[in-house]
């Protein structure tokens, strides 16, 4: 019985154990704290676009901060504390979606340092096209 007991355990322990990484895998806690707003296509309906696409703003983010160190820190700070002068959005994309919230309390800091460093490496993918030209990423 003590046997069963303490194989039970450690099952319980590590599927748990899986669970939990799995929700913190750099892609589920981007799914669960950026897609919302940030999508990962182009929609048909353009109109439904509650944030530019991810491909965009890492389009913009890289060109203004080519260095992978420099463009996280700045996406994390941006996060957490947006602003008009800091932006490196278009103005016109400001008056299309307004300045994006800050999201204190919705993203811990040691969730952005999961999630930037994968959101950098994956976006946008070689070839996106941005305005009709393909681009080096």
């Amino acid at each position: 019985m003590k046997k069963i007991t303490i194989i039970t355990t450690i099952s319980l322990m590590l599927t748990s154990s899986l669970v939990a990484n799995s929700q913190n895998s750099p892609e589920e806690l981007f799914k669960t704290k950026c897609v919302s707003c940030h999508l990962t296509f182009k929609p048909s309906i353009l109109s439904t676009l509650v944030a530019p696409p991810i491909m965009g703003v890492m389009r913009h983010v890289k060109m203004s901060y080519p260095n992978k160190d420099k463009a996280i820190a700045f996406m994390k700070d941006y996060i957490l504390n947006p602003s008009q002068d800091k932006s490196i959005c278009k103005p016109q994309k400001i008056k299309r979606f307004g300045l994006m919230p800050s999201q204190k309390g919705l993203v811990t800091e040691k969730e952005l340092d999961i999630i930037l460093p994968w959101i950098y490496d994956n976006f946008p993918p070689k070839g996106f096209k941005g305005m009709g030209r393909v681009r080096g990423y």
